[in-house]
């Protein structure tokens, strides 16, 4: 059963719910950069903002702007997050410490938890229906996606809110820089087509796609199918294509671009090269986390540059990793996290 994306919206390191982005993206260079937030004022009132994190008050914010021009119910809302309220959890754990496990903030002992994004979200919007959140690392989204399209699958729901959420604070960048995580040298656009060395550069990403099963008017695009799997071989990710172009009733030469997770790191990207080269010789690829950095959270901006570009009938220039611009019809957005998770949606206009 077909699924559409009816709207998407985003705050990450780029303009705040918008898409500046497609036309006049933010090109960084460095390591590390945190979201660029809007007026939460418009979202949540102050008094209520004072007791939430940061992550909480942009997973809010990316939910209430999804839904706008939208009235009917919601039946569900599925958050994928690989660090939860990282922040408002090192708090706590630094109270503790502080404090000797004595008047500690309960706000932030709530706010620990992964689950609380959902939660809060569910109890702003009235949505008293199906909520679940996934926390697999870089591929909480891409299990969060395929838990929503299960629920359709089965006919329980008709509508429903998926979203990414994740931060990165000065604390846990470092950890992971310990572990070659993050470059050690400014990133810099060019390190994405030749990557030499491993690491990325981090990003915060808080994204949220409204889903439905009717097109409107204002529907970004189709999603004919997705499939996760692990390790897999170049022969079982053809077959999972195979799976999702029959069920999206096209052929391999309707296929117009493939949205990768191209990211400077040597051994990220030669997966992506050696399986996309392979597969799909003569098609254009589409990156994307040069404009958005690396996180936990951040194959769902794949999905939604996927979403975008089908929706304006274009993919412009600072988007193309290789190939010519064409007007995309159905475009392939494939993900991997370490070579392990690997996921793969069809997206049609």
């Amino acid at each position: 059963m077909a699924v559409y994306i009816q709207s998407a919206a985003q705050i990450s390191i780029q303009s705040p719910l918008c898409d500046d982005w497609f036309t006049n993206p933010i090109l960084r260079e460095g390591r590390y950069f945190r979201c660029e937030e809007p007026d939460f004022k418009q979202f949540v009132d102050p008094m209520s903002a004072r007791r939430m994190g940061r992550l909480l008050k942009r997973a809010l914010a990316s939910a209430k702007s999804a839904l706008v021009g939208y009235d009917a119910p919601l039946d569900a809302i599925v958050t994928g997050t690989g660090l939860g309220c990282i922040e408002t959890t090192e708090k706590f754990l630094l109270a503790m410490l502080k404090e000797g496990e004595q008047a500690l903030p309960p706000s932030h002992f709530m706010q620990s938890t992964h689950n609380t994004i959902g939660s809060l979200v569910a109890q702003h919007l009235k949505c008293h229906g199906y909520n679940n959140t996934f926390t697999h690392r870089g591929a909480s989204f891409d299990c969060a996606l395929q838990d929503a399209l299960m629920q359709f699958d089965l006919g329980n729901i008709s509508s429903a809110l998926v979203c990414a959420n994740d931060e990165m604070t000065e604390l846990y960048f470092q950890l992971f820089d310990q572990i070659g995580y993050w470059k050690r040298e400014e990133v810099k656009a060019e390190m994405f087509h030749n990557a030499q060395t491993e690491g990325s550069f981090a990003g915060e990403v808080s994204a949220t796609f409204l889903l439905g099963k009717e097109k409107t008017n204002n529907t970004l695009c189709r999603l004919d199918g997705q499939v996760l799997m692990y390790e897999p071989g170049e022969a079982r990710v053809r077959e999972a294509i195979d799976q999702l172009l029959k069920q999206g009733g096209i052929g391999w030469s309707d296929i117009d671009a493939v949205v990768c997770g191209y990211n400077a790191a040597k051994s990220n990207d030669e997966v992506y090269g050696r399986m996309v080269n392979s597969l799909f010789p003569d098609v254009a690829q589409i990156y994307y986390k040069h404009l958005f950095g690396e996180s936990f959270a951040a194959s769902a901006m794949g999905y939604y540059v996927a979403a975008v570009c089908l929706k304006r009938g274009e993919i412009p220039a600072h988007l193309l990793f290789k190939g010519q611009p064409v007007t995309p019809k159905h475009i392939l957005v494939y993900n991997h996290f370490q070579n392990k998770d690997h996921s793969v949606a069809l997206l049609s206009c």
